[in-house]
């Protein structure tokens, strides 16, 4: 049967300081990683307070600093080339087709006057 050997007794790995190296390294980027995520939703967090306190403080509906004036002639460049016709501002009603009175036409070559 064999021992487990005490940890004084195993001969010294050569590769053993580089593995610890290694690991240092991954637990350093790791950590590094977390810091930055603690940064980035705290200044997300800021950024968010920030502009809910700028809403808060806005006026919601501030009076117009000049005289509304009357409305300026819409320019459209396809009415003005003669592409599509110019349209009236307002639909023009036009009335309902209403069904005639009158009897129907016969189908066919039949002259009624026979």
């Amino acid at each position: 049967m064999s021992r487990k050997p005490a940890p004084g007794e195993l001969p010294e790995v050569p590769g053993s300081s580089a593995r610890r190296a290694r690991n240092i390294q991954r637990l350093q980027i790791g950590a590094t990683g977390v810091i930055l995520m603690i940064l980035l939703v705290a200044l997300a967090s800021v950024v968010s307070n920030r502009a809910a306190r700028t809403d808060a403080t806005a006026v919601p509906e501030a009076a117009p600093t000049t005289e509304p004036s009357a409305m300026a002639p819409q320019n459209d460049p396809l009415v003005e080339a003669g592409v599509v016709p110019d349209l009236p501002a307002t639909p023009v009603a036009t009335p309902a087709a209403t069904p005639s009175s009158a009897a129907p036409e016969p189908a066919g070559d039949v002259d009624p006057a026979e």
